[in-house]
């Protein structure tokens, strides 16, 4: 039994980098297009996101953007996000606005998974403990603080932290998957018919992340160890729920499922 009634992948942008950034120790000098993500799952209850993307703002921006992506510490480079891939231009082709959001989870804090929470306010914000806390350091440069305001930064977000995994309904269970960060979470989706999707987050960038279990080129405080026990942690969960495992970053897989408008259901 799911109370999940629709679910898309969203694309909010693109991102190229260093294949190394993706495959610990391999791939250096090949460059990767990456799909920037976020997921809308409805359910019975409401409308919930999984990430939400970039701050378009510190893109569009030229000063923005060289104060955040254009300095010696942040290897990443700015993505590119172009104005239909703006969270509310997205919900828009869907006829819905960032208010018709319940909640979100954030897989992690990073610029490209939590720089969206500006849109939503009035939402309530599912993170894990360690991943806040790791972002308040911050543990690494992939971590912006402005991300976490809202409203011009009048108030910050509306954190539901959480401790240990959960459920926010029948159907959504946030799973721990730490390594690439602190406090990771992936998410497992009970769709209505078909195979459940197990949403890796940034635990799996790439499909061979998990066929070859290599593990993230970014890990909190070097721990390969949390990254690779996490990779294994979703195979043997995808196995026993018979479910899909979706990696967040393999722009070749997001290719072969990309429906929208039309959702997976």
């Amino acid at each position: 039994m799911t109370d999940v009634k629709r679910f898309w992948p969203l694309l909010l942008g693109t991102h190229r980098y260093d294949k190394s950034l993706s495959t610990r120790d391999t791939g250096t000098g090949t460059l990767i297009e990456a799909p920037i993500l976020a997921y809308l799952i409805e359910t019975r209850h409401g409308r919930i996101l999984y990430d939400v993307g970039c701050d378009h703002r510190k893109v569009d921006d030229p000063a923005l953007r060289a104060r955040f992506y254009e300095t010696p510490e942040f290897a990443f480079g700015p993505p590119t996000v172009t104005p239909e891939q703006r969270m509310p231009a997205r919900l828009a082709q869907l006829g819905l606005s960032p208010a018709d959001v319940d909640c979100i989870v954030c897989g992690h804090l990073h610029f490209d998974h939590a720089g969206g929470l500006h849109e939503f306010a009035h939402a309530e914000v599912h993170v894990h403990e360690c991943e806040l806390a790791a972002a308040r350091e911050p543990a690494d440069s992939a971590y912006f603080g402005s991300d976490f305001l809202v409203d011009q930064g009048s108030h910050p977000v509306n954190w539901c932290v959480q401790a240990h995994e959960f459920s926010l309904c029948d159907g959504v269970h946030a799973i721990e998957t730490p390594g690439h960060t602190a406090g990771h979470l992936s998410l497992l989706v009970r769709l209505p018919r078909g195979a459940p999707v197990l949403l890796c987050g940034d635990a799996a960038d790439l499909v061979e992340n998990l066929r070859d279990e290599v593990p993230p080129g970014l890990c909190w405080q070097e721990r390969t160890d949390l990254a690779l026990g996490s990779i294994r942690k979703l195979k043997k969960l995808a196995i026993h729920e018979g479910a899909d495992l979706w990696p967040n970053h393999d722009m070749d897989f997001f290719r072969a499922r990309n429906r929208f408008p039309l959702p997976w259901q």
